[in-house]
């Protein structure tokens, strides 16, 4: 005798659809990354502050704060801003390349995807907590900067009298260097981003992404040989679309000549003539084609690749 089986749909239709949000997902993407952070944090912060001694132990710095305190004030926050740029954009590229390409180096997308997370949905969420990692670390590192340097002058003058030259001039100059590095990082993570993103691969993506910088700078020497060799200036031209060079230096176009210490900016001048407007062009161009190169990879390939 044959036991009808009766299927019920209630069973089913009580189960919840798999759904992810997006503050879940940024927080699931931070504990993945939370120990490798503030280890990175703990190194920037004793390059950080192993870069402010040696500055202030330089020749001449307490002369420099009596006769010309503003001065003084320009050099001193400029040249730590200066050493955050450099160490920070190795913890991004660093950072980005784990959070970014791990997930496809290991596999684990595929079980992310699985959950319900959708692709766009969850890169959006990775580029939002780098961005906000950048925020927080900009934000920190120069309040660091600040106290640091008003210890500095206590050390040497045995009170804070200096700071009475600070203007609005000031805080202006050092808001448009601040913005300056602020471009740097979200370009830096958008470059790492896309070549995760196209490599799929945490190796291939964080070389690619650590070695562009310092091509871009030799490729200037080869270009300035390459123009005195053939007496053509297209080559000098080519150098002022060159993405390293423009971050580097683009402080020195962003920031009033009145506000600049002459240790805002490091790295090597495109040979040609450069201003603010066709940096900041040039700059925006290369970062949309990162973000457009990274989102149409994670839509479109597939992962089980």
């Amino acid at each position: 005798m044959n036991t009808p089986i009766f299927i019920t749909t209630s069973s089913l239709d009580s189960q919840p659809a798999l759904h992810a949000h997006f503050l879940g997902i940024l927080r699931g993407e931070f504990l993945k990354i939370a120990r490798l952070f503030w280890w990175l944090v703990l190194f920037l912060t004793a390059g950080f502050i192993v870069g402010f001694w040696l500055g202030s132990t330089s020749p001449g710095l307490k002369q420099d704060l009596l006769h010309t305190p503003l001065h003084f004030l320009y050099t001193a926050i400029e040249t730590n801003l200066q050493m955050f740029r450099i160490l920070s954009g190795i913890l991004l590229l660093v950072l980005t390349s784990v959070v970014i390409g791990r997930e496809y180096q290991y596999g684990t997308i595929r079980i992310l995807l699985a959950r319900g997370v959708g692709r766009l949905q969850l890169l959006l969420a990775k580029l939002t907590l780098l961005l906000s990692i950048a925020i927080f670390l900009l934000v920190a590192f120069t309040i660091l900067s600040v106290l640091l340097t008003c210890l500095t002058i206590l050390i040497l003058n045995g009170n804070l009298n200096a700071l009475h030259v600070v203007d609005a001039a000031f805080w202006s100059n050092i808001g448009i260097d601040l913005l300056a590095i602020f471009i740097n990082m979200v370009a830096t993570i958008l470059l790492a981003t896309a070549m995760n993103a196209l490599s799929r691969s945490l190796t291939i993506g964080l070389s690619v992404s650590l070695i562009w910088f310092p091509v871009d700078n030799v490729a200037i020497l080869i270009m300035n040989t390459l123009q005195r060799v053939t007496h053509s200036d297209i080559w000098s031209k080519a150098t002022t679309y060159f993405l390293g060079p423009l971050l580097n230096r683009l402080p020195d176009w962003m920031v009033p000549v009145s506000g600049q210490s002459g240790y805002q900016s490091f790295g090597i001048f495109p040979p040609a003539p450069v201003d603010a407007v066709h940096a900041l062009w040039v700059i925006s161009a290369y970062s949309l084609v990162f973000l457009v190169l990274a989102l149409i990879s994670t839509e479109q390939r597939d992962v089980k690749e």
